[in-house]
């Protein structure tokens, strides 16, 4: 009897210590690494990290300054989701490095503006004037759709969201466009007439797009910025709390209040 108890005593030991080791892995378990880029991206995921660490899913938040990297480092697995960008770059990208990154959730829209230190309005901007564009295919595509709207060009079809300076049909006032790496197009907009600028980078150079924007995307823009994983943890429990945070009440009270209407929930 005194061997069968102290017998059962050490597997009793043995089951806790078993116990004990396995909390403490979950404990310490690696966080989630969320790549994006600073503004708004990172400031709103800053707002979720409590909210999901609540939950036991701790996120760490890899700030880029480009739009490249977040794709490639989530490809190449060094990245578990990222927080930047919209379906028709990410459609882009999966084309050009036959990758197969897909969305989780949409979060919010961010309006494309044109903006000019030199100029107040659109109608001041002169023939001949240099109107710099981001080089990306989606945002070029974008932002010429922008400048169609705003009455400064006319395009081959009106709608494609994919075409290049080259579709241009009509440009009375003998616009020039160069087309520049989007995160560098606020440094040099004090140097040209005017500029296509994404709001993340408009707001992270201090520009406020509501008030600066010579002409700025609706609020219908379908230009939502998404969470996006692989097909291999798409349906991880941790990034599916991750989108859900992203999508809450909480999320979308911030963006009101913190962006003012240049970044808008998505539907």
């Amino acid at each position: 009897m005194i061997r069968r108890s102290l017998l059962l005593s050490a597997t009793a030991v043995l089951m806790l210590a078993a116990c004990g080791q396995g909390a403490e892995k979950k404990a310490g378990a690696a966080p989630l690494l969320v790549g994006a880029t600073a503004v708004p991206h990172a400031e709103i995921l800053e707002v979720v990290k409590p909210i999901l660490a609540a939950e036991g899913v701790p996120i760490e938040i890899k700030v880029f300054n480009d739009y490249v990297q977040p794709n490639v480092q989530l490809a190449e697995k060094r990245l578990d989701v990222n927080y930047f960008q919209t379906k028709p770059y990410l459609d882009e990208f999966n084309i050009a490095r036959g990758a197969d990154l897909l969305t989780v959730a949409g979060v919010h829209v961010e309006p494309l503006g044109i903006y000019s230190k030199k100029h107040t309005t659109l109608a001041a901007i002169p023939n001949g004037a240099q109107v710099v564009l981001p080089n990306d295919a989606s945002n070029t595509g974008r932002s010429l759709l922008l400048l169609q709207g705003a009455g400064l060009i006319t395009l081959r079809d009106p709608t494609n969201p994919l075409q290049t300076v080259r579709d241009i049909a009509t440009n009375p006032k003998g616009l020039k466009f160069q087309e520049v790496e989007a995160a560098t197009i606020p440094r040099i907009l004090p140097q040209v007439d005017a500029a296509v600028i994404n709001t993340n980078y408009a707001l992270d150079a201090g520009l406020k797009p509501k008030t600066d924007a010579l002409s700025l995307e609706g609020a219908d823009s379908p230009y939502v910025n998404y969470l996006v994983a692989r097909p291999d943890n798409q349906n991880d429990p941790r990034v599916q709390a991750l989108a859900n945070a992203l999508r809450s009440q909480a999320v979308k009270d911030f963006i009101a209040k913190k962006y003012d209407g240049a970044v808008i929930p998505a539907a």
